[in-house]
């Protein structure tokens, strides 16, 4: 094998590392619905807003008909069975959090438990920016 074969092997290698250590090995992209379309699916039932910031957070404010699922509570196994334990497999979850990463990390959970999820890069204020109503007191 060259040397500028195995330099070439080398690099492709480390860029492989680094994108899973920049991207958390994760599987899971933003989706490409509009917040338009993201409305009408939650207006006509067909799919379920899930909010997957900490309860500290919902707290401070969240949307309306949106379900609290907290990333900490999705990632221990026991833990995530209860709070999915009422979310069903039939309808769209489109799940955000404040800027969009977390999102990312609870779709590939959710995912793996056989949900048709979809996360929105727009994160909680951007949404309240976009029209999306904010739960009252």
């Amino acid at each position: 094998m060259s040397s500028q074969f195995r330099i070439l092997i080398s690099s492709c290698a480390a860029a492989g590392v680094l994108f899973c250590a920049i991207h958390g090995g994760r599987a899971a992209e933003h989706t490409k619905d509009s917040l338009e379309t993201v409305k009408s699916r939650l207006k006509d039932k067909s799919a379920v807003l899930v909010d997957v910031r900490e309860q500290k957070e919902w707290d401070e404010g969240h949307l309306q008909d949106a379900s609290l699922i907290p990333l900490s509570k999705l990632k221990v196994e026991k833990e995530a069975e209860k709070v999915t334990k009422d979310l069903s497999k039939k309808k769209i979850v489109y799940c955000h959090c404040g800027a969009g990463v977390r999102a990312l990390t609870a779709a590939d959970i959710l995912k793996k438990q056989g949900y048709d999820v979809r996360p929105l890069k727009a994160g909680y204020k951007d949404l309240l920016d976009a029209g999306f109503p904010k739960a009252g007191k």
